[in-house]
């Protein structure tokens, strides 16, 4: 019988997969995915069969991979980040509706915001919201208003998808929607190629996030009113000192 596992590989880098997510890729006579993220596990695994599609292709993915899965493969699905924040899990069960089969396992894995938060420092150690600018399946009026809710709320905030060439002026439009509520000397950061080749970070305040150059393999961080940089991190308390 079959079974579909789809499969949080993380930022990208061996290491911060998690032992089941390998499991689960060893276990596997298929991999399917987006080519980005394909080649990220294929020097692991170099024996497996690779299926890929390219971006935007998010159902046509789902359905190759419920089809082989149905032929009686163990098929691994692989997402960047967690396969259930901004992953395929849910468009998975949705595409498989109420049939019993093939067996689905959804395989957590490590978002960008845990993964960029490590490199930053602490700064999610309270409360925070997580926010994506693309507008592709989300109207930016209702982004907008998520975002203004978050800022008013005192919320951390990670911003995934911050622009693409198709969108380069959304951090802009994001950080002027901020600024309604925050000031401009709030404390943020970006994290780059998170786990991979390139790996970067950059501590800034709002003002200056507003014309920084991002694109899709960048996580950006605004921190909330305690917030604070200690020696090159970026730091949020959440109140231990004074109990």
């Amino acid at each position: 019988m079959g079974k579909l596992y789809v499969v949080g590989i993380g930022p990208g880098d061996y290491e911060s997969m998690t032992i089941r997510a390998g499991k689960a890729l060893e276990r596997s006579d298929l991999i399917v995915g987006y080519h980005v993220y394909v080649d990220l596990v294929k020097r692991w695994y170099p024996e497996k069969t690779f299926l890929t599609t390219p971006m935007t292709r998010e159902a046509e993915r789902c359905r190759m991979a419920l089809e082989e899965a149905e032929q009686g493969k163990q098929v691994a699905l692989v997402c960047s980040g967690d396969s259930g924040i901004y992953g395929m899990a849910a468009l998975v069960y949705e595409l498989r509706g109420e049939k019993p089969e093939p067996e689905v396992e959804i395989v957590p894995g490590l978002t960008a915001a845990c993964s960029g938060a490590s490199l930053l420092g602490a700064p999610l150690t309270h409360d925070f919201a997580v926010i994506s600018l693309s507008d592709r399946l989300t109207p930016w009026e209702t982004i907008e208003t998520r975002l203004e809710s978050a800022a008013a709320a005192d919320l951390s905030i990670v911003l995934y998808n911050p622009a693409s060439h198709g969108r380069p002026d959304h951090l802009r439009r994001a950080c002027g929607i901020l600024r309604r509520v925050l000031p401009g000397d709030r404390l943020c950061a970006v994290a780059r190629n998170i786990g991979r080749e390139g790996q970067s970070r950059e501590i800034c305040t709002l003002a200056e996030l507003e014309n920084k150059a991002v694109d899709m393999f960048c996580t950006v961080f605004i921190g909330n009113a305690m917030t604070r940089e200690i020696r090159g991190n970026l730091i949020t308390p959440r109140g231990y000192r004074d109990v």
